[in-house]
């Protein structure tokens, strides 16, 4: 049998101290109560398409697995397995949540302090500055010239030592998974020093014969450019980007033949302690208090407090990570979840793997797999029927729902239908060939479902080429064909379980 122990050490943590130091974040378990019987129940007698049917209509290819509940009982109304499981994708996020919920608390905060490390006298400080990151996935370049601001009214003229960047308030990770390509800004870099979620925005606009590029951090308020990273036009056609590692920098070069006249996207930053440091040195000086270029320190840093910026609660970072899906967000609220579980920094693989053996413990839903905390690995597989079931549980402890964001029914032109009677609260889940989305579901006389749906045609997946990855041939059309599904599948169950 795979233990927990047996499982932590094949991912080479054996001597970790796992099950120490966990935080009670709830005031009782999350396991969801037995109740009814997890066979299938056989549908009422009702007019509603076979599932066979709704496959043909939608002309969906691949596997298919799904589970639906009485929200209130946990009753398993009628589900569909996959032998091994399918990828949640960003459906993975649910259960992040819940995990970061259960041991930081809904009140949670992050914080990004500025700390000087001897006296400032006079307003000159003859030691170190540091900025010392604490984690928080949504620092934005507006909260660091709020900082900076902040340092100012504290003082501050002049720094005398070296201006210093800790990020390792968590384990830094050079990126979230290894099989994106280079250029998708959906999987940057993590570790406790991050900014505009380890993006930097590129734009380009044709002048004559020439391009005029920036790099820039921008924000709703600030646009500084960025030297950290570099952008070089070179004169091909493929691949579109490339990506070297340089000891103080992030070089790209683009491919002429893809830029067109103009354009901007958003790309990932692999560096982002450095990042951080640069926009805020930029923002010291511009308030008139000079400092070096940032330089890394893996020291944690002591001393007092010149300035701090502090997140949102945690509830409200959750909402946000689950209506954009923010994969970084994610990582971080795993991985900080770990820490205050083990009470030990870990990686995100093996914090992925504590978090499954929470889930099976804390929520019932054995059987999942997690290799990280967003959904971005395609490795991950979670039970349909086992989420359903947790879920159901989940309402009763009144966490998950008021979190989930509405997924409205849509009419046969693909408008959102304002007037249906069926509701959706739900998290959404999308890979290349991989489509995923659990939550609620309140039928037309109000009955509450609960639900997991996932679909996969992993043969497809698996045989993209890496120049494929971005826009894979035919995947579009497989994802909407995977949510005319979903929908189909969601009114199937108000037609059947509508009592």
């Amino acid at each position: 049998m795979l233990t927990r122990r047996f499982f932590l050490a094949a991912l080479g943590s054996a001597a970790l101290p796992v099950g120490q130091g966990m935080a009670a974040g709830l005031t009782q378990s999350l396991r969801p109560v037995a109740r009814g019987t997890t066979a299938e129940v056989a549908p009422v007698a009702k007019q509603a398409p076979t599932v066979a049917k709704l496959i043909a209509e939608t002309r969906f290819s691949g596997d298919l697995a799904f589970a639906v509940c009485d929200a209130k009982t946990g009753e398993i109304l009628e589900q569909q397995e996959v032998a091994g499981h399918l990828p949640p994708a960003s459906v993975a996020k649910s259960v992040t949540a819940l995990y970061a919920l259960h041991h930081l608390g809904p009140a949670y905060r992050f914080r990004t302090r500025v700390l000087a490390t001897a006296p400032v006298v006079g307003g000159v400080l003859e030691g170190d500055l540091v900025l010392a990151g604490g984690g928080d996935p949504t620092l934005d370049t507006d909260g660091l010239a709020a900082l900076a601001q902040e340092v100012k009214a504290s003082g501050l003229r002049e720094v005398k030592g070296q201006f210093l960047v800790w990020g390792d308030a968590v384990l830094p990770h050079t990126q979230i998974d290894t099989e994106q390509s280079p250029e998708a800004g959906y999987n940057p870099a993590i570790c406790g020093l991050n900014l505009n979620y380890n993006r930097v925005h590129f734009e380009w606009r044709k002048a004559g014969a020439k391009y005029d590029i920036t790099m820039d951090a921008r924000s709703e308020k600030y646009r500084p450019d960025v030297h950290m990273a570099t952008m070089k036009i070179v004169s091909r056609d493929v691949p579109v980007f490339t990506y070297a590692n340089s000891e103080a920098s992030d070089d790209w070069t683009v491919a002429q033949g893809a830029l067109g006249n103009s354009g901007a996207r958003w790309l990932p930053v692999r560096k982002p302690a450095l990042y951080a440091g640069e926009v805020f040195a930029g923002f010291m000086r511009a308030n008139g208090i000079a400092v070096k270029a940032p330089a890394i320190t893996r020291t944690e840093p002591t001393g007092a407090v010149l300035g701090q910026h502090r997140s949102e609660a945690l509830s409200d970072v959750l909402r946000g990570m689950l209506k954009y899906s923010t994969n970084l967000t994610a990582e971080i609220m795993g991985l900080a979840a770990s820490e205050r579980r083990l009470g030990a920094k870990v990686s995100m693989r093996v914090s992925a793997a504590e978090m499954s053996f929470w889930a099976a413990d804390q929520l019932g839903l054995e059987g999942a797999l997690f290799v990280d905390h967003s959904g971005l690995g395609g490795d991950s597989r979670v039970p349909a029927a086992g989420l359903a079931k947790a879920l159901s549980g989940l309402t009763r402890e009144g966490l998950l729902p008021d979190l989930l964001k509405n997924i409205p029914i849509k009419k046969m032109d693909g408008a959102p239908d304002k007037t249906h009677p069926v509701k959706v609260v739900a998290k959404t889940g999308t890979l290349n060939f991989v489509s995923g989305l659990a939550g609620y579901a309140t039928t037309s006389k109000g009955r509450q479902l609960s639900f997991a749906i996932f679909s996969g045609d992993l043969d497809r997946r698996d045989a993209l080429g890496p120049d494929e990855r971005d826009r894979p041939p035919g995947g579009r059309t497989w994802n909407t064909r995977a949510k005319q599904l979903q929908q189909a599948l969601i009114l199937r169950w108000d037609t059947l379980y509508d009592a």
